[in-house]
């Protein structure tokens, strides 16, 4: 009887040592994690976070490697609204707007001195008003050539921009060689320019250049300030809009001459005082276009004392 109970019990010892749990055998790693979950996760992560979980291992780079996840957080970093359509990755572009990158990165790097990131703005519609000065009323006539526009006033109405994310930067820069003897050698640059530009090819390759469409002179004394700015039409009558005409909300005391930007979701504007002069200021102002007759995807303003 003993030994019959001791076989028993050991018959019963083995039976549940080899037990296994059919749900446990069944799991891969990381299947009881929720997609969902964590790609809901992922939307509040930043870059670099979303880099370092996606390196963990292959689930989770696949779940990071979504084009929605790298949308929201482009759009997060850069505070703007979705375009209708992109035509890159949206990782792409993240990577455009965050890398450090310029214009002066890409093409005249011996011109380069110094540079400050404006932000991001959203373009609503393919016209903007293009002004080098911040005070009201801004006289534009629709009807005259944009050369006119700019020579006679200093601001005109710019059409045929192609519309979503713009990045804005303000650059020093050394000026052109040019005649004029009191030419300091450096000059301030708004370079204001479509989110996909840097990622196309043509631009990369010099295809698509800068075309001058115009010139404004400030002379003497009334040259306070080299100032600049870009305001979607569509939103020219919203508050934070005028806020970039209200100097002393941003702009600084005379006294102060570090550079300053105003940007809100459909404008911007950068604002440098300057010493007293005699000669003046002058503003260039430059476009470029993806081909022959496409759409404004890069505003360029420089200005220069006399």
């Amino acid at each position: 009887m003993r030994t019959g109970n001791t076989r028993k019990r050991l018959r019963s010892e083995r039976s549940i040592c080899s037990c296994k749990s059919p749900r446990h055998a069944s799991l891969r790693p990381f299947d009881f994690y929720e997609l969902d979950v964590w790609t809901e996760i992922a939307k509040f992560l930043d870059g670099k976070s979303l880099v370092k979980l996606a390196v963990t291992c292959r689930w989770f780079h696949g779940v990071i490697m979504q084009d929605s996840v790298w949308k929201l957080a482009c759009l997060s970093h850069l505070q703007v609204p979705a375009p209708d359509r992109v035509e890159f990755k949206w990782i792409q572009l993240y990577a455009s707007a965050t890398n450090g990158s310029h214009s002066y990165s890409f093409h005249e790097k011996e011109k380069h001195l110094d540079w400050m990131r404006v932000g991001a703005f959203f373009l609503d519609s393919p016209s903007v008003i293009l002004t080098q000065r911040l005070t009201l009323p801004l006289k534009i006539m629709k009807r005259e050539q944009l050369r006119t526009m700019l020579g006679s006033n200093g601001a005109c109405l710019l059409s045929g921009l192609k519309t979503g994310i713009w990045m804005a930067d303000l650059h020093l820069v050394r000026c052109p060689i040019c005649k004029l003897d009191t030419c300091v050698g450096k000059m301030q640059t708004l370079d204001a320019r479509h989110i996909e530009l840097f990622l196309s090819e043509e631009y990369q390759n010099c295809i698509w250049v800068y075309e001058h469409i115009g010139s404004h002179i400030v002379k003497g004394e009334a040259a306070k300030a080299a100032s600049a700015a870009m305001l979607d039409l569509k939103h020219i009558s919203d508050h934070p809009t005028a806020d970039v005409f209200n100097l002393k909300l941003w702009a600084g005391r005379p006294d102060d001459f570090q550079p300053k930007a105003m940007i809100t979701f459909h404008a911007l504007a950068v604002s440098t005082n300057l010493q007293a002069n005699q000669a003046g200021l002058l503003s260039k102002f430059y476009v470029m276009r993806d081909g022959t007759g496409g759409e404004i995807v890069s505003i360029r303003v420089s200005q220069q004392l006399l």
